[in-house]
């Protein structure tokens, strides 16, 4: 979950694979400055996902343990906890809070492999933390076992939820791939909230269906807690399937060449 304020910011600033101005630092120092870079960005990953499963899973809990909240809590509470993520985070890391949006990048170019496995560590790491984080602070008695877990609607096999994550994580990588296009780089008031808004709309759309995860670290959170292993590699190879694909038809298809 990632967007850009023009082509060098956010993403790219971390991605476009650092090097040290070499007027500025050498040898030791140039190396140091671009580990310094490195391990910023990453801990801001590192954070901006742990924030988000905390408070976008907050939203979810129900008041007295059994009663779901409305169904718009939900949405809205990963929607604007993404927005604020990009407003804090944006600038260091680009904010994606998703190994999906991560391999996106990669297939755009503008982050190495290295970088990309150190980010999708870190959003894993986060993400289960974050979920510890609202076992330790919520009360026993309205933190009923599974709530924010991803599962299935009942009534759909395991290749339909597959093929519902793998739709909602493409229109999100269109998304981002369209921040990342460099003719949009003029186009970017309040992205972080449009691109909040964004995800709280696909939510609302997929959330009774699969529970809209489009994000595996997302789901990974609540399945360690809570021992909800039940189709979660459709909540992996959905997302990252859609992604990858999104990914590569706007890069190859409608990104313009560049003089």
């Amino acid at each position: 979950m990632t967007v850009t304020l023009n082509p060098q910011t956010l993403v790219d600033v971390v991605e476009n694979k650092i090097t040290p101005d070499p007027s500025k630092a050498s040898g030791l120092n140039a190396i140091c400055a671009w580990c310094s870079e490195q391990w910023r960005a990453i801990l801001a990953e590192f954070v901006s996902t742990m924030l988000l499963i905390v408070f976008g899973c907050m939203a979810c809990i129900p008041l007295d343990g059994f009663t779901p909240q409305p169904p718009l809590y939900g949405p809205l509470g990963f929607g604007l906890t993404v927005s604020f993520n990009i407003q804090i985070f944006g600038h260091i890391s680009g904010a994606h809070m998703n190994p999906a949006v991560t391999l996106a990048a990669v297939i755009w170019g503008s982050m190495s492999i290295t970088l990309a496995l150190a980010y999708a560590l870190a959003q894993c790491i986060g993400a289960i933390v974050g979920y510890g984080i609202l076992v330790a602070v919520a009360p026993i008695n309205v933190l009923p076992i599974g709530v924010c877990l991803t599962m299935p609607h009942a009534g759909h096999t395991l290749i339909q939820a597959l093929g519902v994550e793998m739709v909602l994580t493409a229109a999100l990588s269109f998304i981002n791939c369209a921040c990342w296009d460099p003719v949009n780089a003029q186009k970017q008031e309040s992205v972080a909230i449009k691109f909040g808004l964004a995800i709280a709309g696909l939510s609302i759309a997929g959330g009774p269906l699969t529970g809209a995860s489009m994000n595996p670290a997302r789901s990974l959170g609540p399945a360690l807690w809570t021992s909800g292993w039940y189709a979660h590699w459709v909540y992996w190879v959905g997302p990252c399937v859609g992604s990858a694909l999104a990914a590569f038809i706007y890069k190859f298809i409608w990104l313009k060449k560049q003089d």
